[in-house]
């Protein structure tokens, strides 16, 4: 049999300037990410890509933001988003503002961000809507080879289920600019149908249980059972004194 033959996914756009109305979804993704931005807290912020380093977070309370990416001119740490190199649960927060949408490995850049973030740590995921007006674009010949139609648009539903078996807690999520063409993406229109908005918003935070019994439950547990090996015991004195 053949080998299944894989689409190769080409780099991310250096800028939201080099793809059609990138500019409007740079601005439209700042101001929905200030209720997440306000939510976020700690010492480190992680802003994986070009595309997430042009985003404004002045809005956050993290002082300390590091631009992370394999090239670009406001990156201060050059490396792959596939092995960064930071130690384990090292970060508070991470922003990937459609990082997930030109990699070749959206699975391994998950699990990688999952590695550095602390407990309880917050992720900020953006992307394309396939069920909009964009995605409709997909479908239009010629339009595939170019940003942003040639890199994956994730369904908000699949993004969900990623974070669902990686245990994450799903804090924050819309869509938003249904018209892309608009600057205000169709005010009416995204206030009436939002799950048709070409640009989705996921705040989720890492939730970590511990393997080790309560010992308080386990003290409960032992009064329980020592309660019932006890009314069994008398049950069945009862029982054979009756019977004799």
């Amino acid at each position: 049999m053949k080998p299944a033959k894989t689409r190769q996914i080409p780099d991310a756009p250096h800028s939201w300037s080099d793809m059609p109305w990138g500019d409007y979804f740079r601005d439209a993704l700042t101001q929905h990410l200030q209720p997440c931005l306000s939510k976020l807290y700690g010492f480190h912020l992680l802003k994986i890509g070009n595309l997430s380093a042009e985003i404004n977070t002045e809005a956050c309370s993290i002082s300390h933001q590091v631009n992370v990416g394999r090239c670009g001119g406001q990156l201060q740490v050059i490396a792959d988003p596939l092995h960064l190199p930071f130690e384990a649960k090292s970060v508070d927060a991470c922003l990937l503002a459609h990082t997930l949408s030109w990699s070749h490995d959206p699975h391994a850049i998950l699990r990688e961000v999952d590695r550095v973030l602390i407990d309880d740590g917050w992720m900020i995921i953006s992307g394309f809507n396939p069920f909009s007006l964009l995605g409709l674009g997909k479908c239009v010949p010629g339009l595939h080879r170019r940003a942003p139609w040639n890199g994956r648009m994730y369904s908000q539903m699949r993004l969900l289920d990623w974070l669902s078996l990686l245990n994450y807690e799903v804090m924050y999520r819309t869509r938003f600019q249904v018209v892309p063409w608009n600057r205000q993406g169709g005010k009416m229109i995204s206030a009436h149908v939002p799950a048709l908005g070409c640009l989705n918003i996921i705040l989720a935070r890492k939730r970590t249980f511990p393997l080790t019994m309560n010992p308080a439950r386990k003290s409960m547990n032992k009064i329980k059972l020592r309660q019932t090996v006890n009314a069994t015991r008398q049950f069945r004195h009862v029982r054979d004194h009756d019977s004799g």
